[in-house]
């Protein structure tokens, strides 16, 4: 995903040059989630430029059983400065002791949204009854393999009592690095409607954006990043996390479909 640089990132490049000491720069290894991942990106090359600082970049989901999810990576002993990942798995990574506790920093709220192929019908999911009826009608449903998706089955279906109705036509998809969003296979065709993190359906090509689900059904996601304990550069870890939470990046996040901190949930 590619965004338009808004100008004022070079008066927050300037500032973080102020506290950053050019002699200590070296790499900052990243391990990242796909639902900040357009934020960060677009980040990236300003922050890079800003503190001398390399981001070396590992993708995967913030949970789940796949070897590229972040909690596998780092059981597994692979190595990195900071994780940006689901808030939710973070501080459960904290309490597994592979984070800094204290470090954990929100950086955006996340809704999770849904998308119909482009040219298809609109269902209506305005409602938590007109959801209800939307899914029980699909005749296929697509959800991803991290936070989303995991709350989609495992708790969101229960929630609206058709768990039984819906399972067997409901698919999940593995997402970046080695996957693709769930947009991507409702643009095929491969899934009537599909659910996953507003950040990460509405830069697709080939869908109609439906808009979030329906309050009551949000789980309340956020997005942090967070030092991990064994970091070979927490220096490095806390000036990103600090570039990434200033007020400066609001309309960035904005952009990418994420909620900035500063505005109410």
């Amino acid at each position: 995903m590619k965004f338009k640089l808004p100008q004022y990132l070079a008066c927050a490049c300037f500032a973080l040059c102020a506290f950053v000491n050019p002699a200590s720069a070296a790499d900052i290894k990243v391990m990242i989630s796909a639902g900040f991942y357009g934020v960060y990106e677009q980040l990236v090359p300003e922050f890079e430029r800003a503190t001398g600082n390399k981001l070396i970049t590992t993708r995967g989901p913030s949970i789940g059983d796949s070897p590229e999810a972040i909690p596998t990576r780092l059981a597994s002993g692979q190595k990195a400065d900071i994780i940006i990942l689901d808030g939710e798995s973070a501080e459960n990574l904290a309490k597994r002791g592979f984070v800094i506790p204290d470090s954990v920093t929100i950086l955006a709220y996340s809704q999770i949204g849904a998308a119909v192929k482009l040219g298809a019908p609109k269902p209506d999911i305005r409602t938590v009854d007109a959801f209800r009826k939307t899914l029980l009608a699909a005749n296929s449903i697509a959800y991803s393999d991290s936070g989303s998706g995991t709350y989609i089955a495992n708790t969101m279906f229960n929630k609206l009592g058709i768990l039984d109705q819906v399972k067997g036509k409901s698919m999940k998809v593995r997402g970046p690095p080695s996957g693709e969003a769930v947009a991507a296979v409702v643009a095929r065709g491969e899934a009537e409607i599909g659910f996953q993190q507003v950040s990460e359906i509405i830069h697709t090509p080939g869908i109609t954006y439906l808009g979030p689900i329906p309050k009551e059904m949000q789980p309340g996601f956020s997005f942090a990043g967070a030092i991990t304990t064994n970091s070979a550069n927490p220096q490095g870890a806390a000036e990103l996390i600090k570039f990434l939470s200033s007020p400066n990046m609001t309309s960035v996040i904005s952009k990418a479909g994420l909620i900035p901190v500063t505005k109410p949930r």
